[in-house]
């Protein structure tokens, strides 16, 4: 601009000499000296209001453009603060969302974790009415069946088994029962112990274990205790519920300690089963005027006599007396007669 501004004057002062020049040829042929100095004083004055101008539209166009850098950078400056703005408030609403799901879902858990009880006790309820309702079905079938059997037989083995199907209950130890009969009443006691077994495991959609003493009375006392605790861990294991043990007075002696694991009342090996098992005594028959503390008492001396008399067989040499009190009281919990039935057929049970 500076440049542009002193080629205009140049050329201004040009062109003003030139035509007083030629007016002084033409009009004034002879001027005074003092006219000369007049021109370059005016001369001087209109270059000094040209330069002042200049300047000031210089100084305006500086002034301009100053104004315009101070707002570009109050915009550039205002951005990030737009920006913070912006996402502290985005930041603001986010934890007022979060605050309002929490507000909701903890009532909400709340309720359905309190209700949660309820629904499985519910659950378990309407399964035990299942279970129960399926096994007195049984047992009621099978007392018209075997209406010679001392009402106690019938009272005590459902209360006694109830109890253990009653899965809402904790369950500390097997229920074990043992039923006994004299020689005339061995086909009922066979038949009734194992249908009493396939009724409870029925109402829990179970099989039953079945071991006859009969078929290891003369086999090792050892390999006998190795194949009972076969039998009774594999079967429980698979899901079934009971075991039944036919004449138990004929196993080996010393193989019926295998029992301390399975009838213990603290740390039987399975809890949640139950095991029946069957002794048949010598005498022909058993008086139905007997107790039921005298028919255990009777049981036990006769187990007693089987398994530590002088002419027990040197297989039964493991047994002793202490050993045999620990087991019967692990398997007398509850010890039932039974009597004998007419009208039960030839092969089999009913």
């Amino acid at each position: 601009c500076l440049l542009t501004g002193s080629s205009s004057i140049s050329f201004f002062q040009e062109n003003l000499i030139k035509e007083e020049a030629k007016a002084y040829d033409s009009n004034e042929p002879e001027k005074p000296a003092g006219h000369q100095t007049n021109i370059y004083t005016l001369l001087k004055e209109r270059k000094a209001d040209f330069l002042e101008k200049n300047q000031e539209h210089h100084s305006t166009t500086s002034q301009s453009r100053s104004k315009f850098r101070d707002q570009s950078s109050k915009g550039k400056q205002s951005q990030p603060l737009a920006k913070n703005d912006g996402e502290s408030q985005s930041g603001f609403h986010k934890s007022w969302t979060l605050l309002l799901v929490l507000l909701i879902s903890v009532p909400l858990i709340y309720v359905l974790w309190s209700r949660i009880p309820s629904l499985l006790d519910a659950t378990l309820s309407s399964r035990d009415t299942q279970i129960l309702q399926a096994f007195r079905a049984r047992m009621k079938k099978l007392k018209n069946t075997y209406q010679s059997q001392d009402p106690n037989l019938w009272k005590r083995t459902h209360v006694f088994l109830e109890k253990h199907l009653n899965t809402s209950h904790l369950h500390l130890e097997p229920a074990i029962l043992l039923f006994t009969a004299g020689q005339e009443a061995e086909k009922a006691l066979r038949c009734l112990s194992n249908e009493i077994a396939d009724a409870f495991a029925f109402s829990q959609n179970a099989t039953t274990i079945k071991i006859n003493g009969a078929d290891k009375a003369i086999l090792d006392s050892d390999i006998v205790k190795l194949e009972v605790d076969n039998e009774l861990s594999s079967g429980f294991r698979e899901g079934k519920k009971v075991a039944v043990v036919h004449r138990f007075e004929l196993l080996p002696a010393g193989s019926t300690l295998i029992f301390y694991k399975y009838c213990d009342h603290e740390n039987a090996a399975f809890k949640d089963v139950a095991l029946l098992l069957t002794v048949l005594l010598d005498e022909q028959s058993l008086r139905k005027s007997l107790t039921l503390q005298e028919v255990e008492e009777k049981v036990r001396d006769f187990l007693w006599a089987k398994f530590t008399g002088s002419d027990v067989p040197s297989s039964y040499n493991s047994m002793d007396t202490d050993k045999l009190s620990g087991l019967w009281s692990r398997i007398s919990h509850l010890v039932l007669p039974v009597w004998p039935e007419k009208g039960l057929p030839g092969e089999g049970c009913t």
